[in-house]
């Protein structure tokens, strides 16, 4: 599988057949990264209420369109293109500046040439119980990783050290594009784990199989595509 980071919540995700899905795919005038110019099979959003995380209309190509909080909402299975995706309902962060009344998402989860996948969506609280067991033998995990508007470090290393994801791969945090007051650099994040377990790929694709997953948690950061 291929796995390539837009930055933020974003991602295209190609299995060996060639089939792939894009993540949450943003507003760049919002953000700052540059307009996502791939074409996907299929496009999940975690809400269809946030410019930052609902944009299926920017991916050209035609792609099935699946809103993970209508699926969570909705019995917790849908279809993208043939994709099943399984989703759980999640809040934004209580306080969050833009929005009084703190918005929907759905976190979502759905398999790929073997692997299970993970995506966070917006989420902005400490998880429940059910909420943490959603992400229950997870391969990758698409990990919210700056803090600040979207769940906060200790609760999420709550998640990690619970359910253990074999791979974390970190986004929504702090870039030299992405600079929002208070979200962290990647720093914050890695400084929760020993050295030895985190890899840079130095790049914003990278390919991954079943042969790649680790036996214990390993955190991968991607560049994001410039």
């Amino acid at each position: 599988m291929k796995i390539t980071w837009f930055g933020h919540a974003a991602f295209k995700l190609e299995d060996a057949r060639g089939f792939s899905v894009i993540t949450d795919p943003y507003t760049p005038e919002g953000v700052g990264y540059p307009p996502i110019r791939e074409t996907a099979d299929a496009v999940i959003i975690s809400s269809d209420d946030d410019s930052a995380h609902c944009r299926a209309d920017l991916i050209a190509g035609n792609p099935a369109v699946l809103n993970a909080l209508e699926v969570a909402q909705s019995g917790g299975a849908g279809q993208a293109a043939g994709l099943t995706v399984h989703a759980i309902e999640a809040a934004e962060w209580d306080h969050h500046p833009e929005h009084a009344v703190p918005g929907q998402n759905g976190m979502y989860r759905f398999e790929m040439d073997g692997l299970k996948i993970a995506h966070m969506g917006d989420v902005g609280n400490p998880l429940t119980e059910a909420q943490m067991g959603f992400f229950a033998d997870t391969d990758v995990l698409l990990a919210l990783a700056g803090g600040y508007l979207t769940i906060e470090l200790p609760d999420l290393m709550e998640l990690i050290h619970k359910v253990r994801p074999k791979l974390v791969i970190p986004m929504h945090f702090r870039t030299l594009t992405y600079r929002p007051r208070n979200t962290m650099w990647i720093e914050s994040f890695l400084a929760h784990f020993r050295d030895d377990a985190v890899d840079f790929a130095c790049a914003h694709s990278v390919q991954i199989g079943p042969q790649d997953i680790p036996a214990e948690t390993r955190v991968l950061v991607l560049d994001y595509m410039r």
